[in-house]
């Protein structure tokens, strides 16, 4: 370490600083769009369509040579994957469908409108594929970020080696420009973070000592030295990319349902087709070719493709949306889930408050100096690495105290700490010692960790000497004092000197600044908000006044969290779970849907949660919901619009007829209309 720490003071900043891109929320790109392989085969096709339209009335032969070309060029892609479906799971898609009314359409001499059919297909097809794309990419972009290298400090010596060899402890170097290769803390420096990559924020975090920091985000124009706290395969950047994979394979329920009913249907009119051909020149009189042409026009207005891509542009697209924002879906099922959403349910510890405590309160007896008692109380917790303690410790150094050498440092179980401050024993912990006066038993562990109440908050006595029992004529007065800081859902402890109460601090956990205004804004949608916490219920009920919650469920075990999550379900509806403990987890599975913080969740909370907060910020679900929300609608609009389109083209064609580019048009551009519709949500 010291070597290391001699380091810092000479090496060298010269060198390379190869500045990454970071991805950034993309707005629509034609050129973009133009790079897809689909998109450059359909635009082909209609070039050559129009080329050969042209030669059609001077050259036939030509024409019809370059008509092939046409076909070959716009509907080689779609063919092969229809074969595929064909081969691999012996079934009918549009893919066949189309090819098949195209080649029909040409063979009864009507190459342009097999053309345009194919043209209009491929452009189709073209759209979705690069809407997948995009969304893709607006998930998965992070990925690209992963460092392959990083420079490694090691008893004065600077390498750089792979990625996986990092291991928890290592020293690292990050030089201005670079990413930062490992999740850690920094040990020394200063600097300007970019995480958008992990949180979506468009504003870079100053990075200072004792700040984490997180793999694959960028390091502004300081230097960072950091120590790596998780192994390569442990980031939070290695668990969005099992993310991004799970939701690659994710698909919503729907989407199942249209991907079964488009085998049936395909097969379905592929026999009705036959039936047309054959059956009314021998029942109506008609001739074989209007029997063929009407059987052609009702290939292709009969097709699904409009019905197919109802959905998935929809749900990418706002699944991309929400990624840009910090927001991870693992799927499309749960944005789907996530707009049927009813109960928010939060767990308190983390989620609506900070999850860290502080110190609300500290009073101080009579003939007692506050700062010298905050001056023991500190540098006796500082022995100790409780959050409480911790608290304690803050607010010491908030105030610019200097703590004091303590010795004989011994853990009580059960109650609090002991330890000897300027030679003389001070005592700190809960405050049921004031029930019947009497000191916690001294026999006592040598550890420096203690157990003080947890919950939202926490306060705490000092006690100088070792009596076998506390003063009884100022027991009342600090009866009363405790009583008025637990109705505001506080925790409290004393502070006793000798055998009488010197003092008294609480704490409590503060509300996340955003909590009250995303409950506020999840009622708006009219949702219930629930609020599930270990804590006691004074404390919850204090935190439930401060955010507005609708139901609260208090002294909760994890076991207790999933059968509250099971009632919330039956009683009101689909239930979104949030939290970010290893004892949410069950919760979150029993969820409809769970949902992770990202930033400070454990690894257990992001493995089971179906959609992660990159950022934390409980501020956007609600947003989230909505977004959710306006999808369906969005896919409920193309489902209704593509069913209706069909029924009148159908309906239109047995009736009076139609041709067959009023066909074509009629049926595609409905197809490309649904695709367009589901594409707004990018904006």
């Amino acid at each position: 370490m010291q070597a290391a720490k001699q380091l810092f003071r000479t090496s060298s900043l010269s060198g390379q600083t190869g500045k990454p891109e970071t991805p950034k929320g993309r707005k629509f790109n034609p050129k973009e769009m133009m790079q897809n392989t689909e998109m450059q085969a359909a635009l082909g096709s209609g070039l050559l369509m129009l080329l050969a339209w042209g030669l059609s009335g001077w050259l036939p032969g030509l024409s019809v040579f370059v008509y092939v070309a046409a076909y070959t060029v716009g509907g080689w892609i779609k063919a092969k994957e229809g074969v595929k479906t064909l081969v691999n799971e012996h079934d009918l898609d549009v893919n066949l469908l189309m090819i098949a009314a195209a080649l029909g359409a040409a063979s009864i001499g009507y190459w342009n409108e097999g053309a345009m059919l194919i043209f209009i297909f491929a452009l189709s097809g073209a759209l979705e594929s690069y809407t997948m794309d995009r969304s893709r990419k607006d998930i998965s972009a992070l990925m690209a970020l992963k460092p392959a290298t990083a420079l490694r400090i090691d008893q004065g010596a600077m390498s750089e080696v792979a990625i996986d060899e990092l291991a928890v402890g290592d020293l690292l170097l990050v030089r201005p420009g670079e990413l930062i290769p490992a999740d850690g803390i920094v040990y020394r420096g200063e600097s300007s973070v970019d995480q958008a990559s992990i949180t979506g924020e468009s504003v870079p975090v100053e990075k200072v000592y004792g700040d984490e920091v997180f793999a694959g985000t960028l390091n502004g124009e300081g230097v960072l030295y950091i120590e790596v706290t998780k192994s390569a395969e442990n980031s939070l950047f290695a668990k969005i990319v099992k993310m991004v994979e799970d939701a690659e394979s994710e698909v919503p329920g729907s989407q199942r349902f249209i991907k079964r009913f488009e085998a049936i249907y395909a097969r379905v009119v592929v026999a009705l087709t036959l039936v047309l051909v054959f059956l009314p020149p021998f029942v109506l009189g008609w001739s074989w070719s209007a029997t063929f042409y009407k059987a052609m026009v009702f290939l292709v207005v009969a097709s699904p493709c409009a019905l197919v891509s109802s959905i998935m542009p929809a749900m990418l697209s706002a699944i991309s949306r929400s990624a840009r924002k910090g927001i991870l879906f693992k799927g499309g099922a749960h944005l789907e889930n996530m707009a049927h959403t009813a109960v928010v349910a939060f767990d308190k510890t983390g989620t609506l408050t900070a999850g860290t405590p502080q110190v609300t309160d500290f009073i101080t007896g009579e003939g007692y100096h506050r700062l010298e008692l905050l001056t023991v109380s500190a540098s006796i917790e500082s022995m100790s690495r409780h959050p409480l303690a911790e608290a304690i410790v803050r607010i010491a150094e908030e105030e610019c105290l200097e703590l004091r050498s303590v010795q004989d440092s011994r853990s009580l179980t059960g109650w609090g700490i002991e330890g000897r401050v300027s030679g003389k024993l001070w005592r700190i912990g809960k405050s049921n010692i004031l029930d019947d006066g009497r000191l916690p038993d001294q026999d006592a562990e040598t550890a420096a960790d203690h157990s003080l109440e947890g919950g939202a908050g926490s306060g705490s006595g000092v006690a100088g000497g070792a009596p076998e029992a506390l003063r009884g004529e100022d027991l009342a007065f600090w009866r009363e004092q405790r009583m008025a800081l637990e109705k505001d859902g506080k925790t409290v402890s004393v502070i006793v000197d000798g055998d009488r109460v010197a003092g008294m601090f609480a704490l409590q956990d503060t509300v996340r600044p955003e909590a009250e205004a995303a409950v506020r804004k999840l009622h708006e949608l009219g949702i219930k908000v629930a609020m599930l916490t270990g804590d006691r219920a004074a404390t919850a009920q204090a935190i439930a006044a401060k955010t507005g919650v609708d139901l609260v469920f208090s002294d909760l075990l994890p076991e207790d969290k999933v059968k509250h999550i099971a009632s919330l379900r039956e009683q009101y509806g689909p239930t979104v779970m949030v939290g970010d403990g290893v004892n949410d987890a069950p919760a979150l599975a029993q969820a409809t849907v769970g949902m992770g913080m990202g930033m400070k969740g454990s690894g257990a909370a992001l493995e089971v949660a179906d959609v992660v907060l990159m950022n934390d910020n409980i501020g956007e679900i609600a947003s989230t919901i909505s977004l959710a929300r306006r999808s369906q609608r969005i896919v409920k609009q193309n489902m209704i619009f593509a069913i209706s389109v069909i029924a009148v083209l159908i309906t239109s064609n047995f009736m009076k007829g139609i041709a067959l580019p009023f066909g074509v048009i009629g049926h595609e551009g409905s197809t490309i209309l649904v695709i367009l519709n589901g594409l707004r949500l990018l904006r």
